[in-house]
């Protein structure tokens, strides 16, 4: 996978909206800086990392979404529950077709996180990670985060295997923390 193009694909569901971001640069795993390191190279969900790192419980935000037969793509934001800081940004595109009916009402109903959905469903799943980014924020992400454009945020690319077939494609972006 191209780290780039893979980014330019996600990102080309939602065009349109503003400039996510200025710059984007695959960097090493093992050269992220922490803390980004420890909120985003692992294989598990980031919906447990946030809640980890922040001491608090997540709440999704759907800002747009597309749903095209049984393929479901969204725009999120992660906020801390207790005071509603946002701490993530996504793109996500799921094959719902890979989970039982359940399931896919519950995602497209928005209340929950992924991550926790898939966890209490207990489906059965595995997550590869892509590619580390650095990134500048451009103008819509610094919106989003509260942060000036041209901030540095570090995101990751990823799949999701669920019941042993590729299901979600993400992109997950941790806010710049101070």
């Amino acid at each position: 996978m191209n780290p780039i193009d893979e980014l330019k694909k996600l990102t080309s569901t939602f065009s349109g909206d503003g400039e996510l971001f200025v710059t984007a640069e695959h960097v090493p795993s093992a050269l992220t800086p922490e803390p980004f390191k420890r909120l985003l190279v692992h294989d598990y969900h980031m919906t447990v990392a946030m809640e980890e790192f922040h001491g608090t419980s997540v709440c999704v935000h759907v800002l747009d979404r597309k749903l095209d037969g049984d393929i479901y793509c969204r725009k999120i934001l992660l906020s801390r529950k207790d005071n509603g800081k946002v701490v993530q940004f996504g793109l996500v595109r799921f094959d719902l077709s890979v989970v039982v009916p359940e399931v896919r009402t519950e995602i497209l109903e928005e209340r929950t996180p992924l991550g926790r959905i898939l966890i209490n469903y207990n489906v059965l799943r595995h997550i590869d990670l892509g590619a580390i980014l650095q990134l500048q924020a451009g103008p819509e992400l610094a919106r989003l985060f509260s942060c000036p454009v041209g901030a540095t945020a570090f995101g990751r690319l990823a799949t999701i295997f669920c019941n042993r077939r590729p299901a979600v494609d993400l992109l997950e972006v941790a806010a710049p923390v101070e």
